[in-house]
């Protein structure tokens, strides 16, 4: 049943309003930050009291202005949405804590800037997750790329301004060259915008047009970052650890893979999928992507970009759930988005915290942190486990139904690709949990004999940043153990 409720409007603009806050109180930074977490207790919170209607079968509408017949700025929170916005919201109260740890010890500039644009993305991250069409779709989808490039660049050194301009080519240029004729030839072709449980494309439309238009929205959706279309994310990477912990753990990249599901759900539908043997064709790029990525992450020593890689493997296994066009998969899919985002977000929290602490970005640097950082490593051997695919960790769960989706499907070449992406994770993360916690660190003395003091003096974890990293592993572990607080929601899906 269709129910008029404010509450996704409310939902997206609530953190415009702390934006302006953000603004207001930039001179004094106990304010400015106490705002950024104010209003994002408060986007959570209407966030959680969509949940009962979601649960009952109900969808909210609300229509912000109307332009033609099927062409309106509308949200519309299903199950799909509610649980993508749940998640955002969430976690963007652990980042503001976390920013804080971060931010400040490093004596950062332009923090005003920085949570500015914070509030902004989870305002566009809303737009997308609560969109009713295509248009609000696009539009916000745009919208968050253009406010996540300051954070992007927010060093403003050489390397970042390389790196961001990579991002905006990558993502301006696919959703201009791709994404947008394919908005509008769908329009052509059915004359509304608007999603539908089942997909609203008719089958007397021209069958190669209409494989036309699914590839350019699978290419156009460049947030995705389904191969070749992903080196936007590993360039992005010079943004700071929370930046990227947000925006390339949960907010940009699961915005990607959240309008993939979009348009394979509600857009196409699966009969039609099925019928164009679109699924095939799509669970072969994502297998590709998940294989080659962990590939790439196997052979990086800099930890974040070993993050960044395996963030674009795991991306593709919610693609690849959605291609197989069976309730298990897809239930597989859907699950990864919130599996994918606590997990890898406590991943790039642990990396940040090892930066802020010990100064050190790569792999090989990190013999004995364990010791060290104890929390923080645990918390990051929670979230590698999870990626793997350890039981009960949710990495497990996702990948189990995946397994039994390819089965289902007689794909059985997907059961291979999932068994040796498991082994490749397997392959770049262990090492660093052995490196940590079972290799000596560096010898104390240099060859010389003076007195290195780097692995002497005693090393004390930030609160502000142990305890989000804690409560998103903690979560993880949660999720695995009782997947059923997601299923719930899932199987509204």
């Amino acid at each position: 049943m269709e129910v008029i409720s404010i509450k996704p409007f409310l939902a997206m603009v609530v953190s415009l309003l702390g934006a302006a806050l953000i603004v207001l109180t930039r001179n004094h930074p106990n304010r400015r930050e106490g705002v950024s977490l104010v209003a994002a207790s408060i986007k959570f919170l209407i966030v959680l009291t969509m949940i009962p209607d979601v649960i009952a079968g109900n969808t909210l509408h609300f229509t912000l202005l109307s332009f033609l017949p099927g062409l309106s700025i509308a949200f519309r929170v299903d199950a799909l949405g509610l649980l993508f916005a749940i998640v955002a919201s969430f976690l963007w109260i652990l980042t503001t804590i976390y920013s804080i740890g971060y931010m400040r010890p490093l004596n950062e500039h332009a923090q005003t800037r920085y949570y500015l644009c914070f509030a902004l993305t989870l305002s566009a991250t809303m737009g997308v997750a609560f969109s009713a069409n295509l248009l609000t779709l696009y539009l916000f989808y745009e919208l968050l790329t253009i406010v996540t490039y300051p954070l992007v660049t927010h060093k403003q050194t050489d390397e970042a301004y390389a790196g961001g301009n990579k991002y905006l080519f990558y993502l301006l240029g696919t959703s201009k060259a791709f994404l947008l004729a394919a908005v509008i030839l769908t329009y052509v072709v059915s004359g509304t915008l608007s999603f539908k449980p089942g997909g609203f494309l008719t089958t007397s439309a021209d069958p190669a047009l209409l494989v036309l238009v699914y590839f350019l929205f699978l290419f156009g959706i460049g947030k995705a970052a389904i191969m070749p279309v992903h080196a936007w994310l590993p360039a992005a990477m010079v943004a700071p650890t929370p930046v990227s912990a947000l925006l390339h753990a949960v907010a940009v990249v699961n915005t990607g893979v959240f309008c993939v599901l979009r348009i394979i759900l509600h857009v196409f539908g699966v009969d039609m999928m099925q019928m164009l043997n679109l699924g095939v064709a799509t669970a072969f790029l994502a297998s590709f992507t998940i294989i080659m990525a962990s590939i790439y992450a196997l052979t990086r020593d800099n930890l974040k970009a070993r993050l960044a890689y395996s963030t674009v493997s795991q991306l593709s296994y919610i693609i690849l759930g959605g291609a197989l066009l069976n309730p298990i998969g897809i239930t597989g899919g859907v699950m990864h988005i919130a599996n994918h985002a606590f997990s890898k977000i406590t991943l790039f929290f642990c990396a940040g915290s090892i930066y802020v602490t010990l100064h050190k970005t790569e792999i090989s640097q990190m013999g004995g942190i364990g010791r060290q950082m104890p929390w923080t490593m645990a918390a990051f051997s929670i979230g590698a486990l999870s990626m793997i695919g350890v039981p009960p960790l949710p990495g497990f769960i996702t990948k189990w139904h995946l397994a039994l989706g390819a089965v289902e499907a007689k794909e059985l070449s997907l059961l291979i690709v999932l068994v040796v992406s498991t082994l490749l994770n397997a392959a770049y993360f262990i090492p660093i949990i052995y490196k940590a916690f079972f290799e000596p660190p560096a010898s104390a003395h240099t060859p010389n004999g003076v007195h290195n003091t780097e692995h002497s003096e005693k090393v004390t974890e930030s609160f502000a940043m142990v305890f989000p990293l804690m409560v998103s592993a903690v979560i993880s572990l949660i999720l695995g153990f009782y997947p059923d607080l997601l299923l719930t929601l899932v199987r509204q899906v």
